[in-house]
């Protein structure tokens, strides 16, 4: 059976304009996204199309300058527009956050140049980015990264290989950490690396348990040459940049995670009315009463949790323990809560005739995307006791 859609959240948004923001991105992801999401998610197929429709319809540079085709959003209303893709989804809301990471190094750490030749192309001319930190032996050690960028005259000359890449194959432009200098942090350096570049090439996609519509793929630069035009932000800046873009990215992920939570709320709550067992519909039984009740506490919960962390970020007020507190939060209460509408569904629930099973299988993945829980957990904890080993 189709999916259904996910009931509209009540939202606090701050304008009106806000306000009509959510609505554009509500009937496009029951027009556009919704109907079709199921079957392109079970035959692999990636959307290309959505995100050129999110591209005209301004919605690939939101958070960004109106300047160069950004839509000059805050971040609270930025992420409920993912969390509103990602219920539909999240091949959709995860692409959109990973383009908005991708677009970072360009935006907060370009020069003046740089911006006006690239970003309007990138937030709001069709284009789609991928963000190229991880490698096959370096991923919760970032800084351990093995890819090199050799100076030869006035540009660079880039080799190695990057993993677990978001939009592996199918971007049109990847930021590339690469190795500049030193062993550690301080000799990585950012790279914005055109997809058509000689030398660059995308491995077969990785076979996953979910999120089968977003290609996830090694990424193979064999001595890619860039001009030093290309280089992104100070030499040995690279890895405080690639942090500095993961507390934002973090943020997204935590609206796309609760955007799958709710929407399998909402599934949940919907077979609870219609399926009937003893006389009556199963919603009426007051232990399933609870675990609805439960779900829908952490869904808010969650909620409220990225959007303080967002509006610490709008204020420019440091905000990167609590994103820290919000990625954990938010998937580890889209695991449970997938898992609970499963449960509700019973037999159903494992069928691929519903999505519960779906949106189990993807909020798996949104537990280890941009930094493990584990890694979320010394994040805080750095914050509240100080450095480990001091």
């Amino acid at each position: 059976m189709p999916d259904r859609a996910p009931q509209p959240v009540d939202r606090q948004l701050p304008t009106d304009e806000a306000r009509d923001l959510i609505s554009l991105v509500r009937d496009i992801a029951q027009r556009e996204i919704a109907p079709n999401a199921a079957e392109e998610e079970d035959a692999g197929r990636f959307p290309r199309q959505v995100f050129a429709l999110l591209s005209d319809s301004g919605l690939l540079g939101l958070p960004y300058d109106a300047e160069y085709g950004g839509g000059e959003q805050p971040y609270e209303v930025y992420l409920q527009v993912l969390e509103e893709l990602a219920a539909a989804r999240l091949t959709v809301g995860l692409g959109v956050s990973v383009h908005t990471l991708a677009s970072y190094a360009l935006a907060a750490y370009g020069t003046k140049e740089q911006q006006v030749e690239h970003l309007p192309a990138m937030l709001g001319g069709g284009l789609l980015g991928a963000y190229c930190l991880s490698e096959p032996a370096s991923g919760s050690d970032a800084a351990s990264l093995r890819t090199k960028a050799v100076r030869e005259g006035g540009d660079w000359v880039i080799t190695g290989t990057k993993a677990w890449i978001t939009h592996g194959g199918v971007a049109d432009f990847y930021t590339v950490m690469a190795r500049t200098g030193e062993e550690g942090p301080r000799g990585i350096t950012a790279f914005l690396v055109p997809a058509d570049a000689e030398g660059l090439s995308a491995a077969v996609p990785e076979k996953k348990m979910g999120l089968k519509g977003s290609p996830t793929a090694q990424v193979h630069l064999d001595g890619v040459r860039v001009s030093d035009a290309r280089r992104l932000g100070d030499e040995g800046q690279g890895f405080a940049i690639a942090l500095s873009a993961l507390d934002s990215g973090r943020l997204g992920i935590a609206a796309c995670a609760i955007g799958v939570a709710q929407a399998a709320l909402d599934e949940a709550v919907s077979y609870a009315a219609e399926r009937r067992q003893f006389g009556k519909p199963i919603a009426d039984f007051q232990g399933l009463r609870f675990m609805l009740a439960d779900m829908a506490t952490q869904i808010e919960a969650g909620r409220a949790l990225y959007l303080t962390a967002a509006r610490l970020r709008d204020a420019g007020l440091p905000f990167a323990k609590q994103a820290a507190m919000a990625k954990l939060h938010c998937t580890d209460t889209a695991m449970r809560v997938t898992t609970d509408a499963v449960q509700v569904l019973g037999g159903y629930g494992y069928t691929a005739d519903f999505p519960a099973e779906r949106y189990m299988r993807e909020a798996k993945v949104l537990q280890i995307v941009e930094g493990t829980n584990q890694i979320q957990r010394m994040v805080i904890a750095r914050h509240l006791a100080g450095p480990e080993g001091r």
